[in-house]
């Protein structure tokens, strides 16, 4: 019989590529993480992974294993939720991972909620990225993850996750208060009229890089990425001193300093990120879980986002 504990095993390692960062991941320990895959191979009699130079990679009979993992994992999350609902799961913990602005927008709002609704859950929150949050869902280290499309994220048919669409969210334009477009009074830009411009933006990796490339690359050019960094602060910032002009999520302006800048809507659908939040497939129903996505459901519809 096939250990699911190894299955859970081999999907870390097709999710890391490495044994190192699988066994970090899981909390293992690398020679450990190879003895279980080992055992997998012996249980199944096929060889299951390639070795090569840059990591390993499934062989065609273990990426069928890994598709049925992924259901017999799934199925086990509905299980201990069908259990904990049985007896009541009215009171634990839940580890919530969200970019810094999703705290900010639903998270906290929701938390406030659900100390009236249901005082039993406690919800940790763990500050991430949107590229971070969804890996540390699928490695077990958060329940919930509020996270953003990004490329390369899981698609939203992935057989690992469930998602939950909070909201929508423009960017808006930041320029430097003498920029020739600063005086266009509250009328929208287009990412087409900065093509020339040096800009300000998040490094790479950051999900809102992406979502400033693409609207660059959809207006018809590559920006010229001079200024990096993660806090938009920052970035304001930098835009108030005439370094260049940015993009920037319009919650992130929300309560922050623009003296210096002048922020307009871009006319320019791409320039938009879309908020979601997820669980392990499966796990959706547990009662302590449904609590907290009802929450940040209502948070979002709160504070006007739209799926």
């Amino acid at each position: 019989m096939i250990d699911a504990r190894r299955l859970r095993t081999l999907r870390a390692v097709a999710d890391h590529r490495t044994v190192t960062a699988a066994a970090a991941a899981l909390y293992l320990t690398p020679s450990a993480v190879s003895q279980q895959l080992a055992a997998l191979e012996h249980e199944t009699g096929h060889r299951l992974l390639e070795r090569g130079g840059r990591g390993v990679q499934l062989t065609p009979v273990g990426e069928i294993l890994l598709a049925h993992a992924n259901t017999v994992l799934a199925q086990l999350e509905r299980a201990e939720a069908e259990l904990a609902a049985y007896t009541s799961g009215a009171a634990g913990e839940v580890t919530v991972a969200s970019f810094a602005t999703g705290i900010a927008l639903v998270l906290a709002p929701a938390i406030a909620a659900l100390a009236g609704t249901a005082p039993g859950i406690r919800v940790r929150v763990r500050d991430a990225e949107g590229d971070e949050s969804l890996p540390m869902v699928l490695d077990g280290r958060a329940e919930i993850a509020v996270a953003v499309e990004y490329r390369g994220a899981p698609r939203a048919d992935d057989q690992r996750l469930s998602r939950v669409p909070l909201y929508a969210e423009p960017f808006d334009a930041v320029l430097p208060s003498g920029h020739p477009l600063a005086g266009a009074g509250t009328g929208s830009v287009r990412v087409a009229d900065l093509a020339g411009e040096t800009w300000i933006g998040p490094y790479p990796g950051n999900p809102c890089h992406d979502v400033v490339v693409l609207a660059c690359e959809y207006a018809g050019f590559q920006p010229r990425l001079e200024h990096s960094s993660d806090d938009f602060r920052a970035v304001v910032a930098l835009a108030a001193a005439g370094a260049g002009v940015a993009l920037v999520p319009r919650s992130a302006l929300r309560d922050m300093d623009l003296s210096g800048v002048a922020v307009h809507p871009v006319d320019d659908v791409v320039a938009t990120r879309r908020v979601f939040a997820a669980v392990r497939r499966g796990a959706e129903e547990h009662p302590l879980l449904r609590p907290v996505l009802e929450a940040l459901r209502e948070a979002a519809e709160g504070a006007g986002g739209t799926d």
